[in-house]
């Protein structure tokens, strides 16, 4: 039975990544490997995370997308990408606060 990230065989189907490189989507955890495909899961980059957390803020996260995210991206990243985000949220909320108890 063939999956979201297989060919019809369920052998993994290559895919490119944002940064055009190959990656292959194995078929059974939907986890995102490298070209070289020897079982090492890639790790997220920050536009990766980035895109994660923000996702998760707004609460729109795609199931497919959701897998992909729990498999590639670490704790370390996810925490610190939620504390960055979490501050930008304050900050930018502050400052429209003060922009419109100014005027």
């Amino acid at each position: 039975m063939a999956t979201a990230g297989s060919d019809p065989q369920g052998k993994p189907r290559d895919t490119d990544d944002v940064a055009g490189t190959k990656v292959a989507t194995d078929a059974a955890t939907g986890a995102a490997t490298d070209a070289a495909g020897a079982g090492r899961t890639r790790r997220a980059g920050p536009l990766t995370v980035a895109r994660a957390v923000f996702g998760s803020f707004l609460g729109i996260r795609k199931a497919r997308d959701l897998e992909t995210d729990a498999s590639s991206i670490t704790p370390v990243q996810a925490i610190i990408g939620g504390l960055i985000g979490a501050a930008i949220l304050v900050a930018s909320l502050l400052g429209l606060v003060i922009f419109v108890t100014r005027g």
